[in-house]
Protein backbone atom coordinates (compact mmCIF):
# COMPACT_ATOMS: atom_id res chain seq x y z
CA UNK A 1 0.00 0.00 0.00
CA UNK A 2 1.48 3.29 -0.86
CA UNK A 3 1.84 6.15 1.58
CA UNK A 4 -0.85 7.83 2.82
CA UNK A 5 0.09 12.21 2.78
CA UNK A 6 -1.51 14.71 4.87
CA UNK A 7 -1.09 18.60 4.47
CA UNK A 8 -2.48 20.33 7.38
CA UNK A 9 -1.95 24.47 7.84
CA UNK A 10 -2.30 26.57 11.30
CA UNK A 11 -1.35 30.32 12.11
CA UNK A 12 -0.42 31.70 15.40
CA UNK A 13 -0.29 34.64 16.58
CA UNK A 14 3.45 33.51 18.28
CA UNK A 15 6.24 34.88 16.24
CA UNK A 16 7.37 31.72 14.06
CA UNK A 17 11.00 31.56 15.65
CA UNK A 18 9.68 31.39 19.45
CA UNK A 19 7.48 28.91 18.09
CA UNK A 20 10.13 26.89 16.40
CA UNK A 21 12.18 26.87 19.46
CA UNK A 22 9.07 25.87 21.67
CA UNK A 23 7.87 23.19 19.72
CA UNK A 24 11.30 21.67 18.44
CA UNK A 25 14.59 22.98 19.98
CA UNK A 26 12.77 23.47 23.78
CA UNK A 27 10.57 20.64 23.37
CA UNK A 28 12.02 17.89 25.71
CA UNK A 29 12.00 19.85 28.69
CA UNK A 30 9.08 22.29 27.99
CA UNK A 31 6.27 19.73 26.63
CA UNK A 32 6.38 17.52 30.27
CA UNK A 33 6.18 20.89 32.32
CA UNK A 34 3.38 22.28 30.34
CA UNK A 35 1.47 18.85 29.99
CA UNK A 36 2.58 16.35 32.65
CA UNK A 37 -0.73 14.68 32.76
CA UNK A 38 0.10 13.86 28.92
CA UNK A 39 3.88 13.67 28.28
CA UNK A 40 6.17 11.72 31.50
CA UNK A 41 9.28 12.96 29.54
CA UNK A 42 11.82 13.33 26.30
CA UNK A 43 15.17 11.91 26.10
CA UNK A 44 17.19 11.76 23.51
CA UNK A 45 18.48 7.77 23.79
CA UNK A 46 20.52 8.14 20.17
CA UNK A 47 22.84 11.17 19.09
CA UNK A 48 22.99 14.98 19.77
CA UNK A 49 20.17 16.18 18.62
CA UNK A 50 21.03 16.65 15.25
CA UNK A 51 20.03 14.26 12.29
CA UNK A 52 19.94 10.84 13.22
CA UNK A 53 19.40 11.51 16.58
CA UNK A 54 16.57 9.12 18.49
CA UNK A 55 14.30 10.74 20.92
CA UNK A 56 11.66 8.40 22.93
CA UNK A 57 8.91 10.38 24.54
CA UNK A 58 6.84 8.91 27.34
CA UNK A 59 3.21 9.10 28.28
CA UNK A 60 2.11 10.10 31.42
CA UNK A 61 0.38 6.79 31.39
CA UNK A 62 3.52 4.46 30.31
CA UNK A 63 3.28 3.79 26.31
CA UNK A 64 5.81 5.89 24.56
CA UNK A 65 6.76 6.47 21.29
CA UNK A 66 10.37 6.95 19.21
CA UNK A 67 11.27 9.34 16.75
CA UNK A 68 14.22 9.89 15.05
CA UNK A 69 15.41 13.37 13.59
CA UNK A 70 15.61 13.38 9.91
CA UNK A 71 16.36 17.04 9.12
CA UNK A 72 16.71 20.18 11.86
CA UNK A 73 17.02 24.10 9.79
CA UNK A 74 17.02 26.23 12.35
CA UNK A 75 17.98 28.96 10.43
CA UNK A 76 14.75 28.34 7.96
CA UNK A 77 12.32 26.95 10.87
CA UNK A 78 12.10 23.39 9.25
CA UNK A 79 12.05 20.27 11.09
CA UNK A 80 11.01 16.61 9.53
CA UNK A 81 11.47 13.25 12.16
CA UNK A 82 10.33 9.93 11.58
CA UNK A 83 8.33 8.13 14.23
CA UNK A 84 9.78 4.92 13.73
CA UNK A 85 8.75 3.01 17.08
CA UNK A 86 5.72 2.82 19.52
CA UNK A 87 2.02 3.42 20.77
CA UNK A 88 1.33 6.32 17.78
CA UNK A 89 2.27 3.40 14.90
CA UNK A 90 -0.94 1.48 16.09
CA UNK A 91 0.35 -1.59 14.86
CA UNK A 92 -0.37 -0.77 11.53
CA UNK A 93 2.22 1.63 9.90
CA UNK A 94 5.94 1.15 9.60
CA UNK A 95 6.71 4.44 10.02
CA UNK A 96 5.08 7.85 9.90
CA UNK A 97 7.23 11.00 8.42
CA UNK A 98 6.58 14.43 9.64
CA UNK A 99 7.48 17.90 7.73
CA UNK A 100 6.92 20.73 9.65
CA UNK A 101 7.72 24.60 8.51
CA UNK A 102 6.95 28.11 10.31
CA UNK A 103 6.96 30.89 8.17
CA UNK A 104 6.34 34.59 9.92
CA UNK A 105 3.93 36.80 8.88
CA UNK A 106 3.42 40.47 8.75
CA UNK A 107 0.87 40.74 11.31
CA UNK A 108 4.18 39.25 13.82
CA UNK A 109 2.76 35.80 13.81
CA UNK A 110 3.23 32.73 12.38
CA UNK A 111 1.96 30.08 9.51
CA UNK A 112 2.96 27.28 9.29
CA UNK A 113 2.82 23.94 7.32
CA UNK A 114 2.56 20.07 9.07
CA UNK A 115 2.56 17.77 6.08
CA UNK A 116 2.28 13.92 7.61
CA UNK A 117 3.47 10.31 5.72
CA UNK A 118 1.69 7.24 7.08
CA UNK A 119 3.79 4.31 5.61
CA UNK A 120 1.03 1.10 6.04
CA UNK A 121 2.18 -2.40 7.14
CA UNK A 122 1.53 -4.82 4.58
CA UNK A 123 -2.36 -5.80 5.07
CA UNK A 124 -3.19 -3.31 7.40
CA UNK A 125 -6.16 -2.03 7.57
CA UNK A 126 -6.13 1.88 8.16
CA UNK A 127 -8.91 4.03 9.54
CA UNK A 128 -9.31 7.49 8.69
CA UNK A 129 -10.76 8.17 12.42
CA UNK A 130 -7.68 6.81 13.59
CA UNK A 131 -5.17 9.20 12.04
CA UNK A 132 -7.61 12.08 12.82
CA UNK A 133 -7.82 11.22 16.37
CA UNK A 134 -3.80 11.63 16.23
CA UNK A 135 -3.77 14.96 14.55
CA UNK A 136 -6.04 16.03 17.01
CA UNK A 137 -3.90 15.87 19.85
CA UNK A 138 -1.59 16.84 18.42
CA UNK A 139 -3.05 19.96 17.00
CA UNK A 140 -4.41 20.13 20.86
CA UNK A 141 -0.45 20.20 22.07
CA UNK A 142 0.38 23.29 19.81
CA UNK A 143 -2.12 25.19 20.88
CA UNK A 144 -0.89 24.58 24.94
CA UNK A 145 2.44 25.32 23.82
CA UNK A 146 1.02 28.54 21.95
CA UNK A 147 -1.19 29.58 24.91
CA UNK A 148 1.81 29.68 27.43
CA UNK A 149 3.72 31.77 24.62
CA UNK A 150 1.06 34.44 24.55
CA UNK A 151 0.71 34.73 28.36
CA UNK A 152 4.73 34.69 28.64
CA UNK A 153 5.72 36.62 25.94
CA UNK A 154 9.38 36.47 26.88
CA UNK A 155 9.10 32.56 27.01
CA UNK A 156 11.64 30.84 24.29
CA UNK A 157 12.41 34.32 22.89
Amino acid sequence: MAALTFTDEFSSPVEAKRLFTAMILEADSLLPQLLPQVVRSIETIEGNGGPGTVKKLTFAEGQHVKHRIDALDKDNLTHSYTAIDGVILLDKFESIAYDIKFEGTPEGGCKGTFVSKYFPKQGAEIKEEEIKEGKEKAAALYKVVEDYLVANPQACA
